[in-house]
């Protein structure tokens, strides 16, 4: 079953520093979808603790299969609009609509 579009929350607003969690879930694919995060329209990378990713300055955990997003300490450069995509290799995948977070 194709995934639908899947659901998003994405706090509008932040404090420097704290810790933000970004959500993205549809229910109805099977197999279960695996969710891609976006920042200003750019795919996030999914860190995998090497050392390339903390050369890039990632600030952020982003789980594939659980669809969260999670900042352990945001910064003003965490600002910009994010959406998620969910996909399971049937149909076409889908995604939320864009929200704007500000730190």
């Amino acid at each position: 079953v194709a995934p639908t579009t899947p659901v998003c929350e994405v706090p509008s607003s932040a404090m420097t520093g704290t810790v933000v969690q970004l959500s993205c879930k549809e229910t109805e694919g099977s197999p279960p979808s695996e969710y891609q995060w976006y920042k200003n329209g750019v795919a996030l990378l999914e860190k995998t603790g090497t050392g390339s990713a903390r050369a890039a300055n990632i600030t952020y955990t982003m789980n594939k299969k659980s669809g969260t997003l999670l900042f352990n300490t945001v910064t003003k450069n965490d600002t910009g609009e994010y959406f998620c995509e969910a996909s399971n290799g049937i149909g076409l995948s889908q995604k939320c609509s864009v929200k704007k977070m500000q730190v």
